[in-house]
Formats: structure tokens, C-alpha cells, sequence
């Protein structure tokens, strides 16, 4: 596996952690070449920001998408042409647990963001986008995107 860093930012506020989701969501059009849909994994503690970097990607992606945490649902469906699928694996205890889902299933028919990707390390597909939100400070946040292959 190697990995290539896409871009490094510091952010300052929830505004400045969405438009890094913006950012991505203009990424993607380029990872769209092939008959795969591009998966975005996402590592942070919780409150990092992740939900909120979410927002930014839908905004682009899928306009007008009320994004909120699929925490209790597992997952949130955007319509968009591809849809967007908004996962939390938070609450996945098991590989049985995930493929009871169907998460293949949604890997093969949109976009893919996994919120809490540090769960499911076997089931990530071999070529992703892995965005990783440190915090520095209560309202600073290190956003790091690195396409893994």
C-alpha cells in the first residue's frame, strides 16, 4: 500500500472543515475515471469535525442534503447523481455486523464517506481516499487528505 498526500490545512472553524469537504467533492470528479465509485475514509476523534467535513462534500455533491451523523442509522443516503452514501461505523462491533448492512452493496452504487474507517480496516476497498481531522485546539483542526493505493 503506498499513499500520496493530496493537501495539508489547517482549519479555524467549522466553515473552514466544510470547505475542505468542498475541496474533496471536487476531487472526486477526477477519481470518477474508472467503473469504481470513489470511498472516502474518515479518521478523527470524536467531535473532531468529521460530520462537518461531510456537510462540505454534500454541499458540492448532493445540494440541498440536510447532513447530520448516521450515528444511530449507520448510514444516510444522499440522492445526487452518483448518491452519496454517509456512513458512521462507530457502532459496527463486527464484520458480520457491517456485511449485515449490505455495505458492498452501497460501495458498488455511489459515493462512499466512513465516518470512524479505523473499525473497518478489512473491509475498505483497495484504492480510497483517506481524510484524517487531528485537532490542535478547541477550534483548530489539521485536515490531511491522502490517496491510498
Amino acid at each position: 500500500m503506498t499513499t500520496e498526500t493530496v493537501f495539508k490545512i489547517t482549519s479555524a472553524s467549522p466553515q473552514e472543515t466544510e470547505a475542505a469537504g468542498e475541496k474533496v467533492a471536487g476531487l472526486i470528479s477526477e477519481m470518477m475515471g474508472g467503473r469504481d465509485y470513489p470511498t472516502v475514509a474518515l479518521y478523527g476523534d470524536l467531535g473532531a469535525g468529521k460530520t462537518c467535513f461531510v456537510r462540505g462534500m454534500a454541499g458540492v455533491l448532493t445540494p440541498g442534503a440536510a447532513v447530520k451523523s448516521p450515528t444511530y442509522t449507520i448510514v444516510n443516503e444522499y440522492e445526487g447523481d452518483p448518491p452519496l452514501f454517509h456512513f458512521d461505523m462507530y457502532r459496527i462491533e463486527s464484520e458480520d455486523d457491517l456485511y449485515s448492512i449490505g455495505f458492498e452493496d452501497y460501495l458498488e452504487r455511489g459515493i462512499s464517506v466512513i465516518e470512524w474507517s479505523e473499525k473497518i480496516p478489512f473491509a475498505l476497498p483497495r484504492e480510497y481516499l483517506r481524510v484524517t481531522i487531528d485537532k490542535i485546539s478547541d477550534t483548530e483542526r489539521c485536515i490531511t487528505a491522502e490517496k491510498v493505493k
